[in-house]
Protein backbone atom coordinates (compact mmCIF):
# COMPACT_ATOMS: atom_id res chain seq x y z
CA UNK A 1 0.00 0.00 0.00
CA UNK A 2 1.19 3.48 -1.10
CA UNK A 3 0.42 6.05 1.88
CA UNK A 4 -0.64 9.25 -0.03
CA UNK A 5 -0.96 11.87 2.79
CA UNK A 6 -0.83 15.85 2.13
CA UNK A 7 0.35 17.14 5.50
CA UNK A 8 0.15 19.84 7.41
CA UNK A 9 2.82 22.41 7.25
CA UNK A 10 5.25 21.55 10.06
CA UNK A 11 8.12 22.84 10.45
CA UNK A 12 10.23 19.07 11.21
CA UNK A 13 10.52 19.97 15.24
CA UNK A 14 7.37 21.76 15.60
CA UNK A 15 5.90 21.00 18.68
CA UNK A 16 2.30 19.58 18.31
CA UNK A 17 -0.14 20.52 21.26
CA UNK A 18 -1.87 17.46 22.00
CA UNK A 19 -5.34 18.83 22.36
CA UNK A 20 -4.85 19.81 18.36
CA UNK A 21 -7.21 17.58 16.18
CA UNK A 22 -5.29 15.46 13.12
CA UNK A 23 -6.51 12.68 11.22
CA UNK A 24 -5.44 9.59 12.31
CA UNK A 25 -3.18 8.40 9.78
CA UNK A 26 -1.43 6.26 11.87
CA UNK A 27 0.82 3.35 9.67
CA UNK A 28 3.00 0.34 11.13
CA UNK A 29 5.87 -0.02 9.28
CA UNK A 30 8.96 -3.10 9.22
CA UNK A 31 11.88 -2.51 10.52
CA UNK A 32 13.25 -3.76 6.23
CA UNK A 33 11.01 -0.34 5.07
CA UNK A 34 11.03 1.50 7.84
CA UNK A 35 15.28 1.26 7.63
CA UNK A 36 15.90 2.27 3.90
CA UNK A 37 13.73 4.98 3.88
CA UNK A 38 15.01 6.93 7.30
CA UNK A 39 18.41 6.67 5.70
CA UNK A 40 17.20 7.82 2.13
CA UNK A 41 16.04 10.81 4.07
CA UNK A 42 19.46 11.33 5.69
CA UNK A 43 21.07 11.27 2.32
CA UNK A 44 18.76 13.77 1.00
CA UNK A 45 19.77 16.05 3.57
CA UNK A 46 23.45 15.24 2.62
CA UNK A 47 24.70 12.67 4.81
CA UNK A 48 27.73 10.33 3.00
CA UNK A 49 25.62 6.57 2.70
CA UNK A 50 27.64 4.84 5.26
CA UNK A 51 27.21 7.22 7.70
CA UNK A 52 23.39 7.35 7.10
CA UNK A 53 23.01 3.54 6.95
CA UNK A 54 24.41 3.86 10.71
CA UNK A 55 22.45 6.55 12.07
CA UNK A 56 19.08 4.79 9.95
CA UNK A 57 19.48 1.33 11.75
CA UNK A 58 20.17 3.12 14.86
CA UNK A 59 16.91 4.87 15.16
CA UNK A 60 14.83 2.26 13.77
CA UNK A 61 17.02 -0.11 16.32
CA UNK A 62 15.75 1.55 19.42
CA UNK A 63 12.37 1.62 17.97
CA UNK A 64 12.10 -2.36 17.68
CA UNK A 65 13.33 -2.59 20.97
CA UNK A 66 10.13 -0.37 22.64
CA UNK A 67 12.30 3.02 22.89
CA UNK A 68 10.05 5.10 20.20
CA UNK A 69 11.78 8.25 22.29
CA UNK A 70 14.90 7.30 20.14
CA UNK A 71 13.60 6.30 17.23
CA UNK A 72 12.56 7.33 14.03
CA UNK A 73 10.56 10.37 15.97
CA UNK A 74 14.07 11.57 16.06
CA UNK A 75 14.66 12.06 11.96
CA UNK A 76 12.70 15.22 11.45
CA UNK A 77 14.84 17.18 14.41
CA UNK A 78 18.41 15.42 13.04
CA UNK A 79 17.31 16.93 9.84
CA UNK A 80 16.38 20.20 10.36
CA UNK A 81 19.19 20.40 12.47
CA UNK A 82 21.56 19.26 9.69
CA UNK A 83 19.78 21.53 7.43
CA UNK A 84 20.30 24.46 9.58
CA UNK A 85 24.10 23.90 10.18
CA UNK A 86 24.05 23.27 13.54
CA UNK A 87 24.97 19.21 12.95
CA UNK A 88 27.26 18.38 10.30
CA UNK A 89 27.15 15.72 7.52
CA UNK A 90 30.26 13.73 7.14
CA UNK A 91 32.69 15.42 9.20
CA UNK A 92 35.55 13.97 10.81
CA UNK A 93 36.11 12.71 14.58
CA UNK A 94 38.98 14.85 16.00
CA UNK A 95 41.10 13.19 18.73
CA UNK A 96 41.96 16.15 20.61
CA UNK A 97 44.31 14.11 23.64
CA UNK A 98 45.46 10.21 23.71
CA UNK A 99 47.12 7.96 25.88
CA UNK A 100 47.12 4.40 26.11
CA UNK A 101 44.18 4.41 28.02
CA UNK A 102 42.36 7.68 27.21
CA UNK A 103 40.69 9.66 24.14
CA UNK A 104 39.36 12.63 24.70
CA UNK A 105 37.82 13.73 21.56
CA UNK A 106 35.70 16.28 19.60
CA UNK A 107 32.67 15.10 17.16
CA UNK A 108 32.77 18.66 15.69
CA UNK A 109 28.52 17.89 16.04
CA UNK A 110 29.40 15.51 13.46
CA UNK A 111 25.52 12.52 13.95
CA UNK A 112 26.12 10.87 17.31
CA UNK A 113 25.59 7.43 16.52
CA UNK A 114 28.57 7.90 13.67
CA UNK A 115 30.89 9.52 15.95
CA UNK A 116 30.26 7.43 18.86
CA UNK A 117 31.23 4.00 17.06
CA UNK A 118 34.31 5.73 15.91
CA UNK A 119 35.28 6.42 19.64
CA UNK A 120 34.38 2.41 20.38
CA UNK A 121 36.59 1.34 17.69
CA UNK A 122 39.60 3.40 19.33
CA UNK A 123 38.48 2.42 22.66
CA UNK A 124 38.18 -1.23 22.05
CA UNK A 125 41.88 -1.87 21.35
CA UNK A 126 43.02 -0.37 24.13
CA UNK A 127 40.69 -2.08 26.60
CA UNK A 128 42.01 -4.90 25.08
CA UNK A 129 45.33 -4.12 25.88
CA UNK A 130 45.19 -2.45 29.12
CA UNK A 131 41.94 -4.35 30.54
CA UNK A 132 39.91 -0.33 30.96
CA UNK A 133 39.66 2.61 28.58
CA UNK A 134 37.72 5.53 28.55
CA UNK A 135 36.88 8.05 26.10
CA UNK A 136 34.94 10.87 25.91
CA UNK A 137 33.01 13.22 23.07
CA UNK A 138 32.34 16.95 22.93
CA UNK A 139 30.40 19.14 20.05
CA UNK A 140 28.23 15.69 19.31
CA UNK A 141 25.05 15.31 18.10
CA UNK A 142 22.26 13.24 19.64
CA UNK A 143 24.14 9.97 20.81
CA UNK A 144 20.88 7.76 20.21
CA UNK A 145 19.68 4.69 22.69
CA UNK A 146 22.94 3.96 25.42
CA UNK A 147 21.98 0.62 25.29
CA UNK A 148 22.94 0.08 21.86
CA UNK A 149 26.23 0.62 22.42
CA UNK A 150 26.61 -1.33 25.22
CA UNK A 151 24.82 -4.84 23.49
CA UNK A 152 27.80 -4.03 20.69
CA UNK A 153 30.95 -3.87 23.23
CA UNK A 154 29.43 -6.74 24.98
CA UNK A 155 29.59 -8.47 22.08
CA UNK A 156 33.52 -8.62 22.97
CA UNK A 157 32.93 -9.80 26.28
CA UNK A 158 33.50 -6.32 27.47
CA UNK A 159 31.52 -3.92 29.95
CA UNK A 160 30.62 -0.58 30.11
CA UNK A 161 30.18 2.68 31.88
CA UNK A 162 28.54 5.33 29.70
CA UNK A 163 26.47 8.47 30.56
CA UNK A 164 25.97 11.65 28.21
CA UNK A 165 24.41 15.37 29.21
CA UNK A 166 23.11 17.80 26.83
CA UNK A 167 25.78 19.85 26.27
CA UNK A 168 24.72 22.35 28.52
CA UNK A 169 21.48 23.36 27.01
CA UNK A 170 18.58 20.59 27.67
CA UNK A 171 17.58 22.19 31.15
CA UNK A 172 14.23 20.33 31.60
CA UNK A 173 14.96 18.65 34.92
CA UNK A 174 13.74 20.59 38.27
CA UNK A 175 16.23 19.62 41.32
CA UNK A 176 13.72 19.09 44.21
CA UNK A 177 11.66 21.68 45.65
CA UNK A 178 12.55 23.88 42.44
CA UNK A 179 10.25 25.00 39.79
CA UNK A 180 12.35 25.96 36.88
CA UNK A 181 15.32 23.00 34.58
CA UNK A 182 18.50 23.31 36.27
CA UNK A 183 19.51 20.14 34.63
CA UNK A 184 19.21 17.69 31.79
CA UNK A 185 18.32 14.37 31.81
CA UNK A 186 21.28 12.81 31.98
CA UNK A 187 21.20 9.24 31.16
CA UNK A 188 23.20 6.53 32.72
CA UNK A 189 23.98 3.55 31.50
CA UNK A 190 26.20 0.32 32.31
CA UNK A 191 26.03 -3.24 30.74
CA UNK A 192 27.79 -6.53 32.18
CA UNK A 193 28.12 -9.66 29.53
CA UNK A 194 26.60 -13.08 30.23
CA UNK A 195 27.14 -16.08 28.06
CA UNK A 196 24.00 -15.51 26.30
CA UNK A 197 22.17 -11.94 26.18
CA UNK A 198 23.71 -8.98 28.16
CA UNK A 199 22.38 -7.36 31.18
CA UNK A 200 21.92 -3.60 30.49
CA UNK A 201 20.75 -1.06 31.95
CA UNK A 202 20.25 2.41 29.94
CA UNK A 203 18.01 5.18 31.64
CA UNK A 204 17.38 8.60 32.31
CA UNK A 205 18.12 10.56 35.68
CA UNK A 206 14.42 12.12 35.15
CA UNK A 207 11.37 10.45 35.90
CA UNK A 208 11.14 9.86 32.57
CA UNK A 209 13.33 11.10 28.93
CA UNK A 210 12.40 13.85 27.88
CA UNK A 211 11.77 11.99 24.08
CA UNK A 212 9.21 9.93 26.22
CA UNK A 213 7.30 13.27 26.90
CA UNK A 214 7.99 14.07 23.65
CA UNK A 215 6.13 10.76 21.92
CA UNK A 216 3.22 11.75 24.36
CA UNK A 217 2.78 15.19 23.63
CA UNK A 218 2.50 13.96 19.64
CA UNK A 219 0.56 10.96 20.75
CA UNK A 220 -1.66 13.64 21.97
CA UNK A 221 -1.42 11.50 25.55
CA UNK A 222 -1.08 12.46 28.86
CA UNK A 223 1.86 11.69 30.64
CA UNK A 224 1.55 9.75 33.29
CA UNK A 225 1.47 10.88 37.45
CA UNK A 226 5.08 12.20 38.74
CA UNK A 227 6.72 13.10 35.47
CA UNK A 228 5.99 16.74 35.58
CA UNK A 229 5.39 19.87 37.26
CA UNK A 230 4.06 22.74 35.62
CA UNK A 231 5.62 26.50 36.10
CA UNK A 232 4.08 27.00 39.47
CA UNK A 233 6.03 23.68 40.60
CA UNK A 234 2.67 21.41 40.54
CA UNK A 235 2.11 18.26 39.65
CA UNK A 236 0.31 18.12 36.00
CA UNK A 237 -0.17 15.38 33.76
CA UNK A 238 -0.35 17.48 30.29
CA UNK A 239 3.04 17.00 28.69
CA UNK A 240 2.31 20.29 26.50
CA UNK A 241 3.72 22.21 29.72
CA UNK A 242 7.21 20.91 28.78
CA UNK A 243 6.96 23.05 25.29
CA UNK A 244 4.92 25.91 25.74
CA UNK A 245 5.52 28.75 28.14
CA UNK A 246 5.54 29.68 30.91
CA UNK A 247 7.54 26.20 30.45
CA UNK A 248 7.21 23.61 33.50
CA UNK A 249 9.74 20.75 34.12
CA UNK A 250 10.51 17.33 34.31
CA UNK A 251 10.90 15.55 37.86
CA UNK A 252 14.24 13.42 38.75
CA UNK A 253 13.72 10.18 39.61
CA UNK A 254 13.08 8.62 42.57
CA UNK A 255 9.63 9.88 43.84
CA UNK A 256 9.23 10.85 47.16
CA UNK A 257 13.19 10.13 47.27
CA UNK A 258 14.17 12.31 43.88
CA UNK A 259 17.33 13.49 45.78
CA UNK A 260 18.78 10.23 44.38
CA UNK A 261 18.06 10.83 41.02
CA UNK A 262 18.84 14.61 41.11
CA UNK A 263 22.43 13.51 42.70
CA UNK A 264 23.24 11.11 40.32
CA UNK A 265 22.25 13.44 37.42
CA UNK A 266 24.00 16.28 39.22
CA UNK A 267 27.76 14.19 39.06
CA UNK A 268 26.64 12.73 35.43
CA UNK A 269 26.03 16.01 34.20
CA UNK A 270 29.76 17.10 35.45
CA UNK A 271 31.24 14.18 34.36
CA UNK A 272 29.91 14.45 31.14
CA UNK A 273 30.54 18.49 30.98
CA UNK A 274 33.80 18.28 32.67
CA UNK A 275 36.07 15.37 31.28
CA UNK A 276 35.03 15.92 27.92
CA UNK A 277 36.36 20.20 27.54
CA UNK A 278 32.26 20.42 26.57
CA UNK A 279 29.93 22.32 28.88
CA UNK A 280 27.84 21.68 31.95
CA UNK A 281 24.34 22.75 32.06
CA UNK A 282 24.47 26.68 31.61
CA UNK A 283 22.04 28.99 30.82
CA UNK A 284 24.66 30.74 28.55
CA UNK A 285 23.18 27.99 26.05
CA UNK A 286 20.14 27.83 24.07
CA UNK A 287 17.15 25.49 26.03
CA UNK A 288 16.41 23.62 22.71
CA UNK A 289 19.81 22.37 22.16
CA UNK A 290 22.18 20.77 19.41
CA UNK A 291 23.89 17.60 20.98
CA UNK A 292 25.39 15.81 23.68
CA UNK A 293 29.11 15.47 25.77
CA UNK A 294 29.61 12.29 26.92
CA UNK A 295 32.02 9.41 29.05
CA UNK A 296 32.02 5.89 27.51
CA UNK A 297 34.01 3.73 29.77
CA UNK A 298 34.96 0.13 28.56
CA UNK A 299 36.21 -2.83 31.46
CA UNK A 300 37.65 -6.31 29.96
CA UNK A 301 37.05 -8.39 32.11
CA UNK A 302 39.83 -10.77 31.04
CA UNK A 303 42.34 -8.61 32.38
CA UNK A 304 40.83 -8.80 36.01
CA UNK A 305 39.37 -11.73 37.18
CA UNK A 306 39.30 -13.37 33.72
CA UNK A 307 36.67 -13.87 31.15
CA UNK A 308 35.28 -17.36 31.89
CA UNK A 309 35.13 -16.06 35.83
CA UNK A 310 33.02 -13.23 34.95
CA UNK A 311 30.61 -15.07 32.58
CA UNK A 312 30.72 -17.94 35.30
CA UNK A 313 29.27 -15.17 38.05
CA UNK A 314 27.30 -13.44 35.62
CA UNK A 315 25.71 -15.80 34.31
CA UNK A 316 24.80 -17.56 38.36
CA UNK A 317 23.61 -14.43 39.54
CA UNK A 318 21.21 -13.61 36.59
CA UNK A 319 20.04 -17.13 36.91
CA UNK A 320 19.82 -16.61 40.76
CA UNK A 321 17.43 -13.81 40.58
CA UNK A 322 15.56 -15.27 37.50
CA UNK A 323 14.23 -18.34 40.18
CA UNK A 324 13.31 -15.54 42.58
CA UNK A 325 9.59 -16.68 44.29
CA UNK A 326 7.21 -14.25 43.03
CA UNK A 327 4.03 -12.81 44.50
CA UNK A 328 0.72 -13.84 42.11
CA UNK A 329 0.65 -12.77 38.48
CA UNK A 330 4.32 -11.15 38.47
CA UNK A 331 7.60 -12.29 36.44
CA UNK A 332 10.57 -11.90 37.11
CA UNK A 333 12.45 -9.40 34.32
CA UNK A 334 16.33 -8.06 34.18
CA UNK A 335 17.88 -5.13 32.32
CA UNK A 336 17.82 -5.55 28.71
CA UNK A 337 14.99 -8.17 29.19
CA UNK A 338 11.72 -5.63 27.67
CA UNK A 339 13.92 -4.92 24.69
CA UNK A 340 14.67 -7.90 23.49
CA UNK A 341 10.93 -8.64 23.67
CA UNK A 342 10.05 -5.70 22.33
CA UNK A 343 12.34 -6.52 19.43
CA UNK A 344 10.77 -9.60 18.84
CA UNK A 345 7.49 -9.09 18.89
CA UNK A 346 8.00 -5.84 16.54
CA UNK A 347 9.95 -7.76 13.94
CA UNK A 348 6.88 -10.13 13.73
CA UNK A 349 4.14 -7.19 13.50
CA UNK A 350 5.77 -3.91 12.02
CA UNK A 351 6.51 -0.75 14.65
CA UNK A 352 3.66 1.63 14.89
CA UNK A 353 4.38 5.36 14.01
CA UNK A 354 2.29 7.85 15.92
CA UNK A 355 0.37 10.48 14.12
CA UNK A 356 2.34 13.50 15.49
CA UNK A 357 5.84 11.86 14.50
CA UNK A 358 4.23 10.57 11.24
CA UNK A 359 3.29 14.08 10.10
CA UNK A 360 6.34 15.23 10.91
CA UNK A 361 8.24 12.67 8.91
CA UNK A 362 6.24 13.08 5.69
CA UNK A 363 6.72 17.18 5.97
CA UNK A 364 10.72 16.23 6.42
CA UNK A 365 10.23 13.64 3.84
CA UNK A 366 8.23 16.42 1.06
CA UNK A 367 10.92 19.02 1.78
CA UNK A 368 13.52 16.76 1.17
CA UNK A 369 11.76 14.93 -2.14
CA UNK A 370 11.58 11.42 -0.44
CA UNK A 371 9.22 8.90 -1.39
CA UNK A 372 7.28 8.09 1.07
CA UNK A 373 7.62 4.02 2.17
CA UNK A 374 5.34 1.45 -0.07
Amino acid sequence: MVMRIVPKQYSPTEEIRPDQHHPTIMPTLTAATLTPFTQSLFEAAGVPTADAAIVARSLVDANLCGHDSHGVMRAPQYVDSLRSGSSKAGVPLTVVQETPAVVVADANWGLGQVQVYRLLEKLLPKANTLGIAAGTLRKSGHTGRLGEYAEFVAKENMALFASVNSHGSGRRVAPPGGKEGRLSTNPICMSAPTSGAPVVIDFGTSAAAEGKIRSQFQKKQPTPDGWLIDSNGQPTNDPGALYTEPRGSILPFGGTQAYKGFGLSLLLDLFCGGLSGGACSNPAFPLAGQGNAAVFVLFNPALFGGVEHFLKESDGLTAYVRTCPTVPGATITLPGDPERLAKQKRLVEGIPIPDGTWELIVKAATDLKVPLPV
